[in-house]
């Protein structure tokens, strides 16, 4: 039996990006279904979504963020009655044509529920956009992943991953109160509670802008902190960061996260960048700070 794939997309204010995501997906050697498109930007990108027949177009006039996107794409796209789901962010573009059936045939061949390729940097092939920790470091070389073969109960979602529908029925939804920045931590999370099969394979990947500056060693390459380049990112990440803890009890996480950013901001002397960290980490361990973008402080 062949097995159908739909695609759950979102974007926001890249109209050139998502054509050539869409592109690159009609021209794919495996076929989707459907790519259900979520588009909460400031101005509509209908008229690129038109130029493909097989895009489920929703405007969303109420910024969702990543979360809340996927959240809409994805329930559109389990809908149709596809196999598997295919999730892309518009700045993402399968890496070749064959990325799609390599997923299927490597989530066939290994009983996987879940499959993720590697992420690489747009014009740095060699080089992984977001890290891997193999023996208690960081890396971003592709080539100390790819001799790995297999990362089993580890991805970098939402990115490129291919997942069974039913898997959504088992773990849920993205969380859209997250909004960005830890979403795709939390559902991985979720993974691993539920024993989804899950991994990364090696034997293909896509390309997502990558974040190379966001990674700040503290206590050598072994102790690390995000600190995202814009007080919008920043906000968001520290904040969901205290709430994963809270959630799902992390307490190796509090300790990296306190002794790591208390090290970093000191170190500098950034008695105000310790302070935001503070603010948006403690609400969220306590909590709070949740709701509609437009009473987010940052």
């Amino acid at each position: 039996m062949t097995l159908s794939v739909a695609v759950a997309a979102v974007t926001f204010d890249r109209p050139r990006e998502l054509a050539v995501l869409l592109n690159a997906i009609n021209n794919q050697t495996a076929a989707v279904r459907s790519i259900c498109l979520v588009d909460s930007g400031t101005v509509p990108a209908r008229d690129v979504a038109e130029a493909h027949r097989n895009v489920d177009y929703v405007r969303s006039e109420a910024n969702l963020g990543g979360a809340g996107g996927f959240s809409l794409a994805i329930l559109k796209a389990v809908a149709t009655g596809a196999d598997w789901i295919w999730m892309m962010d518009d700045d993402a573009e399968p890496a070749d044509p064959e990325c799609l059936a390599t997923l299927v045939r490597e989530a066939e061949a290994r009983g996987l529920e879940a499959v993720v390729p590697l992420v690489v940097a747009p014009g740095h092939p060699d080089r992984l956009s977001f890290f891997f920790r193999l023996d208690g470091k960081v890396t971003h070389d592709r080539a100390d992943v790819e001799k790995i073969g297999f990362l089993p109960n580890d991805g970098h979602f939402f990115n490129g991953a291919l997942i069974r529908s039913d898997v959504f029925f088992t773990v849920g939804l993205p969380d859209m109160r997250l909004f960005i920045r830890g979403d795709e931590v939390d559902f991985t999370i979720r993974l691993r509670k539920a024993g989804i099969r899950f991994g990364t394979v090696t034997t293909t990947a896509i390309t997502h802008p990558h974040a190379f500056a966001e990674t700040k060693h503290v206590y050598g390459a072994r102790w690390h902190v995000i600190v995202p380049d814009s007080a919008f990112k920043r906000y968001f990440y520290y904040r969901n960061r205290g709430y994963l803890i809270r959630r799902h009890f992390r307490i190796k996480s509090l300790v990296a996260d306190v002794g790591g950013y208390l090290g970093y901001f000191t170190r500098r002397g950034d008695l105000r960048g310790l302070a935001d960290w503070f603010g948006a980490f403690s609400a969220g361990l306590r909590g709070k700070g949740f709701g509609p973008l437009k009473d987010q402080k940052f």
